[in-house]
């Protein structure tokens, strides 16, 4: 392999985490890692002045007209100095040949991501996690799909003004990247812990609904007819519509090498999802990182608090 060009690691975070130690460490003498705040108010920021060589802390400032998240990375892209970019977050462990294989994977084939695996812990995130597996991971392992915790393309793959502008009025970062990146998916997986409590797990869902909802309609629609049809069966002829939606889910996990006995929950969760779905599109707010949104059109974001 040869080379790869200097590199900008994006990752927003307001504390110091492991995974920040982590990156950090993999970086070249040309790379950086920019771990973006918000404001001097979070953890994070009372590092500035004794980071690791190479690694920044960078205050984005309160968003206007999106979200937390994608305020922060259309700050991080607007400060890198590094002709490739990597984004990635701080909620799952980064081996140290993480960013070694994400530059050779560019190298091999252009814009890459990995793919997440979701893992509750909480009841509600527990019975999630077969619908996140199949609805989320495959999904992105399907293509087209950009995974932020983990992707790696260069400023030359995409107009980076239209993409920044669009970013400074999403909620999605990953899913307006995907709208102007291709990326292609490899299949290695990061289990990334998700929710921490039923209300926690109930904003994500609502988020990522949403999510879809927008940023891939045609997909929306399919996922509403599927969790109906899937409901439907499981209540009308249980027996035989348990066995294929558990064997599917267990091939799932198989698929993903997650081996935890939570595929066995693909029923009652595919029972529930239409109720799930129901009340996430009946939302008019939702909750993210300690703010509160309310996402009236694609590119019409409110922040109601903060």
């Amino acid at each position: 392999m040869t080379d790869p060009p200097p590199t900008s690691v994006l990752l927003p975070t307001v504390r110091w985490t492991d995974a920040c130690e982590e990156v950090a460490v993999a970086l070249e003498e040309d790379d950086e890692l920019l771990v973006i705040a918000d404001d001097a108010d979070d953890p994070v920021a009372d590092r500035r002045g004794e980071t690791p060589p190479g690694v920044r802390v960078v205050l984005a400032g309160e968003p206007a007209g999106c979200s937390g998240k994608a305020h922060a990375i259309a700050t991080g892209m607007a400060t890198a100095e590094g002709d490739r970019i990597v984004w990635t977050d701080d909620d799952f462990h980064h081996p140290p040949d993480w960013l070694e294989r994400l530059h050779a994977d560019y190298e091999r084939q252009g814009p890459t991501t990995e793919l997440p695996v979701f893992v509750g812990r909480d009841p509600l995130g527990v019975l999630l996690e077969p619908a996140y597996l199949i609805g989320g991971t495959l999904a992105i392992a399907a293509g087209g799909i950009a995974w932020g915790g983990a992707v790696v393309f260069e400023r030359d793959d995409l107009d980076e003004s239209a993409f920044r502008a669009d970013l400074e009025r999403a909620v999605s970062d990953d899913g307006t990247l995907s709208e102007h990146l291709e990326v292609t998916p490899v299949k290695r997986t990061r289990v990334v812990p998700a929710g921490g409590s039923i209300r926690a797990s109930l904003e994500r869902l609502v988020r990522f609904l949403w999510i879809v909802r927008y940023h891939a309609p045609r997909s929306s629609a399919v996922n509403v007819a599927l969790a109906v049809t899937f409901a439907t069966l499981c209540l009308a002829v249980p027996v035989a519509a348990a066995g294929f939606v558990t064997l599917l889910s267990g091939a799932t996990y198989a698929w993903a090498g997650l081996r935890r006995p939570t595929f066995l929950l693909a029923t009652p969760a595919a029972v529930a999802m239409p109720g799930l779905m129901a009340y996430a599109f009946a939302r008019r707010t939702f909750v993210w990182g300690g703010r509160r949104y309310r996402w009236v059109r694609k590119h019409d974001v409110r922040v109601l608090s903060g």
